[in-house]
């Protein structure tokens, strides 16, 4: 019988590359996607830090908000400085209720002085943009961009190979926007991403997605790259995935993401939950996002409680599992804040037993954004 679950999924523009290419698929975010390609997990994480590797990041959502006061308006959402971004500068923010919880998190660009662009999570998109079209009534106009697929190469050779097709690729500077034309397609560039390593998103209309993608995939180097190799790599470079690490039951302080709020914001407010983050900056939050590294071989997953020397209740894990580049078992997690001091020793309850572990210096593989 048919898999009416499977038959309900969507699919990107690149559907039929990633069978091609023998993906293996597996639902997520409401989409077909590939988990991995013939070359494996561990090796494609591996090939991403020292070469480049190609995502499909299509089921991301994107969309343009314009409006005279676009900047402010938006402010009344993120506790980000978007006033303050200038044309083509990019800004990680969060989009927050009114605890100051985590809705999403997601990435602005100044386009001009009335146009934002915005990329925000797939399991998410439907509800943010529903969520900002709501709140900004009569302010802003919301276009959403369904008809754009998204392509990361990532990498350190990232740069040399997207330069060969458009050459001022390899001068942007970190966390910056530009559009050019890629063999004669319009592209929209984001000098961005989400594993640790310098690279690009590639906003594309759908159509060309696939000429795109098999230009890139031509070049030495370039190796297609699943979900599972994504996760590993920003779990090492300490990033949070929505969902696991962040969600509307944790704030920014909480979840060391204060650095997202810069001084005129944190002095001004003005942003949902405002006053209570401003006291968590102030004051501390209860608990916090830490680095941890077990001490043994094992990995801990997701919701393993964390507990302290005399077997309290202390906190839990978020995403975990093992580190290629590192070298070992890494994750992230909640403890109380008073055990959120690198080094401090901690327990893992894994199949009922107490495993070793500390609290980690994040990231656990050092940030190789270009600069």
């Amino acid at each position: 019988m048919p898999d009416a679950a499977a038959d309900s999924l969507k699919t990107t523009p690149l559907e039929a590359l990633h069978v091609s290419l023998g993906a293996k698929m597996v639902p997520f975010a409401g989409y077909n996607m590939p988990v991995q390609y013939p070359l494996g997990v561990l090796k494609e994480h591996l090939h991403t830090r020292e070469q480049a590797g190609l995502f499909d990041v299509s089921h991301m959502g994107q969309g343009t908000l314009v409006g005279a006061d676009v900047d402010a308006a938006l402010e009344t959402l993120v506790p980000g400085d978007i006033k303050g971004l200038k044309p083509g500068q990019i800004r990680y923010t969060l989009l927050l209720n009114e605890n100051g919880g985590i809705i999403d998190d997601l990435m602005v660009t100044r386009v001009s002085d009335d146009t934002l662009y915005l990329v925000v999570n797939a399991a998410c998109k439907d509800g943010d943009f529903a969520h900002i079209a709501s709140k900004l009534k009569g302010r802003v106009t919301l276009t959403r961009h369904e008809d754009a697929a998204l392509l990361a190469l990532q990498g350190p050779t990232a740069a040399k190979v997207l330069a060969k097709f458009i050459p001022a690729a390899a001068n942007m500077g970190f966390m910056s926007s530009r559009i050019d034309s890629f063999e004669d397609v319009p592209v929209r560039l984001f000098r961005s991403g989400y594993t640790g390593e310098d690279g690009y998103e590639i906003s594309i209309p759908n159509a060309a997605a696939t000429t795109v993608a098999n230009a890139l995939l031509a070049e030495p180097g370039v190796q297609a790259i699943g979900l599972g190799a994504r996760d590993s790599l920003r779990l090492e470079a300490g990033l949070c995935l929505y969902g696991s690490d962040i969600d509307t039951t944790t704030t920014p302080s909480e979840a060391a993401l204060n650095w997202v709020i810069g001084a005129r914001r944190r002095a001004e407010g003005g942003f949902p939950g405002a006053a209570k983050i401003q006291g968590e900056i102030k004051n501390g939050a209860g608990k916090k996002r830490v680095g941890i590294k077990p001490l043994g071989k094992a990995p801990a997953r997701g919701h393993t409680e964390i507990q302290d020397g005399q077997g309290n209740r202390i906190g839990e894990i978020t995403s975990g599992g093992f580190g290629p580049s590192f070298n070992g078992p890494v994750a992230m997690g909640y403890v109380d804040s008073k055990f959120a001091k690198v080094g401090t020793p901690l327990a893992l309850i894994v199949r009922g037993q107490p495993l070793p572990a500390e609290v980690a210096a994040l990231p656990f593989v050092p940030h190789r954004y270009f600069k």
